[in-house]
């Protein structure tokens, strides 16, 4: 039993195994937590494409319930069905539960093959609104005619008929909690600054708002920097000198491109965790999918779920625990003999271990500091 401050502590985690390469990673993320010597009392709910013939959805209900009762989630990889009229789990997810803010460190981790070194980058990515709220009207439906017909009649840029229609909605109250999440990290974490990311020179009203109360909430923490960037500046900038920036917070969509444009600065998705943040509750995952392919392969690379589980100890004020599983992870990355093909210099090196052996590389290191 793990005791903290003289008491007997069990978190309550919602485990969400996923499909395609989920349940492997799940697993192997489940082993390197409990190795921290946290203790943990795991409700493994099943989601994805695996249950939609039996359930008759990728997400029954009693996974959003499970969430609700825990307050903290971890969940490996799920596959978007296709045709089924089911836009995503990950989005269902964030949507049903108000998971406002989007997580996604980026940082180097020596060993790991990249062009840039040293990044220490955090995008901080509003998750309800934007183009991604996913309002839309179907092409040549009657819903779009009279969408178009009334946007034609109060706006003098017309749409054509034959046009398809989305709508991106952004408002002060979904932007100033975003922010502020953004700027309260910032101060939480020691970080120097924050960047609100935008289109404003363009759409004056939608992002033009979006930049307005970014500037109206960073007058509250002067302690802290603030700058704003246009979009694709932002994209050139970060290539450029990514040194020169530290929290980007943003929309949905740019925040959604953005995070993986990071992420290829630090080798890729397969080293980006991703945390899910609202008021009642917090969902971590791996940034990447579920690569079905590789289902069953033992192959595929455990580091951004586990560290995704480390992000998740830090939410859960377990500091300490979490500093001995990145440096864990750390330690195996760089030393570069237990990892999966895809770290190796060469991918058909033959030295490289699978799924479960990098994970169990990684328990031996904690198992070796306690």
């Amino acid at each position: 039993m793990y005791v903290k401050d003289g008491v007997m502590k069990t978190y309550d985690v919602t485990l969400i195994d996923g499909d395609g390469v989920g349940p492997e990673l799940a697993e192997v993320t489940k082993g390197c937590l409990e190795a921290t010597g946290i203790s943990f009392k795991w409700d493994i709910q099943h989601a994805g494409v695996d249950v939609l013939a039996s359930e008759g959805t990728p997400l029954p209900e009693r996974v959003l319930e499970s969430i609700k009762k825990n307050k903290t989630a971890l969940k490996a990889p799920i596959t978007t069905p296709v045709g089924t009229g089911f836009r995503s789990v990950n989005v269902a997810l964030r949507k049903e539960l108000d998971l406002y803010a989007c997580l996604r460190p980026c940082k180097s981790y020596p060993g790991v093959r990249s062009r840039y070194q040293n990044i220490d980058l955090v995008v901080v990515r509003e998750n309800t609104e934007d183009l991604y709220a996913g309002i839309e009207f179907q092409k040549g439906t009657k819903e779009v005619d009279e969408v178009i017909h009334f946007i034609n009649k109060y706006s003098a840029r017309k749409i054509r008929p034959d046009s398809g229609v989305s709508i991106k909605p952004i408002s002060v109250t979904g932007t100033e909690r975003i922010v502020r999440f953004a700027f309260d990290y910032a101060r939480k974490n020691k970080r120097r600054k924050v960047t609100s990311v935008h289109k404003a020179n363009i759409m004056k009203f939608s992002d033009g708002l979006f930049l307005e109360v970014s500037r109206e909430v960073a007058k509250k923490y002067p302690d802290i920097e603030f700058e704003d960037r246009i979009v694709d500046n932002m994209c050139m900038q970060l290539v450029q000198r990514p040194e020169a920036y530290d929290v980007l917070v943003l929309p949905n969509l740019y925040g959604d491109i953005i995070s993986d444009l990071c992420a290829g600065l630090i080798g890729g998705l397969g080293v980006a965790p991703g945390a899910n943040i609202g008021t009642n509750g917090a969902l971590f995952e791996a940034t990447h999918g579920s690569a079905p392919k590789y289902k069953g392969l033992n192959k595929v690379n455990p580091t951004a779920m586990i560290l995704s589980g480390m992000l998740m100890l830090r939410h859960l004020g377990e500091m300490d625990a979490a500093d001995c599983l990145e440096k864990a992870v750390s330690d195996v990355i760089r030393e570069g003999k237990s990892v999966t093909y895809d770290m190796k210099e060469d991918r058909k090196d033959p030295t490289a271990v699978g799924t479960r052996e990098m994970g169990q590389a990684i328990i031996n290191k904690l198992k070796a500091k306690s």
